[in-house]
């Protein structure tokens, strides 16, 4: 079988001894050619450019401000970036930006080489310390009704959400538009809702509703 072409790596750091740090660590791997090294406040564009990097891995430090947003849309945009992290502060930002791999940066060598050809190949890598501020928080349960609804208030519910005007709606249950006028404000009211199209949307969650 024929072995990996080593891995094209430019170093991206603010810090010049965090750069010296990481070129120390792959420096010596086989499996690792490392074809630059690049300051925050240089032209990365151009260095992207002139390097051509099979992937980015971009050590944030230890400071509190992100890097400027200029060369994160110049490295995220078009080439794939581990991002090395001190703690979970940015953990959201690197992401949202688009970094396809987020790591610590006590990261042992052997895991970070493994982590960058897996983003090279198109996968996603995340520190598992980080993976609890990206999940979604539970969604909060909707309180109770206000009050319950009349005998006739689901007819009318039932139509609104399938988007029924009051007229077609008073034509479907043969009321009056001034009657379904007064079933729809109640309803909005004891769902908590702002207007008929959060009432609609409200009931289908709670389950007042059906297709």
């Amino acid at each position: 079988m024929t072995p990996e072409p080593p891995l094209r790596v430019l170093i991206v750091a603010g810090d010049p001894l965090a750069r010296a740090g990481l070129a120390a660590l792959l420096a010596d791997r086989p499996d690792c050619r490392l074809v630059g090294q690049v300051g925050e406040d240089e032209d990365l564009a151009a260095a992207l450019a002139l390097y051509r990097p099979d992937v980015v891995v971009w050590d944030w430090g230890w400071e509190a401000e992100l890097p400027p947003s200029a060369a994160m849309a110049d490295a995220f945009e078009d080439f794939p970036v581990v991002v090395l992290l001190s703690d979970t502060n940015h953990v959201r930002e690197a992401w949202a930006a688009g970094a396809r791999g987020l790591l610590s940066r006590r990261v042992a060598p052997a895991h970070l080489m493994t982590a960058l050809r897996a983003v090279a190949g198109g996968l996603v890598v995340l520190d598992s310390d980080w993976a609890d501020v990206l999940r979604p928080p539970e969604p909060l349960p909707f309180p109770p009704l206000i009050e319950a609804l009349t005998p006739r208030e689901p007819d009318v519910l039932q139509l609104l959400a399938q988007g029924l005007s009051n007229r077609a709606i008073a034509y479907r249950l043969d009321i009056s538009q001034h009657t379904v006028k007064t079933h729809v404000n109640a309803i909005i009211t004891k769902l908590g809702a702002q207007n008929r199209t959060e009432a609609a949307v409200r009931a289908t969650q709670m389950g007042l509703t059906w297709l």
